[in-house]
């Protein structure tokens, strides 16, 4: 059970950082703009917000987890 937890925490911190998480919108209008870093910027701002979440969900339920197991 160990291992298996190690591995999905694995992979929600590794798993944002390869994801391109922009819409098209965004992704269009920063895309013709001639700077890129504002776009990497923007993308990683969004990798970030979207990661929370689930980082605090994984959180709460394991301590549900480990207070219904014992």
């Amino acid at each position: 059970m160990k291992k298996f937890i190690v591995i999905i925490l694995l992979l929600l911190f590794i798993m944002p950082f390869s994801l391109n998480a922009q819409c098209a919108m965004c992704r269009a209008v920063l895309e013709s703009g001639e700077g890129q870093e504002v776009a990497r910027g923007i993308n990683n701002g969004i990798i970030y917000l979207m990661a929370v979440p689930y980082i605090l969900v994984g959180i709460l339920g394991y301590f549900i987890y480990k207070k219904l197991k014992s």
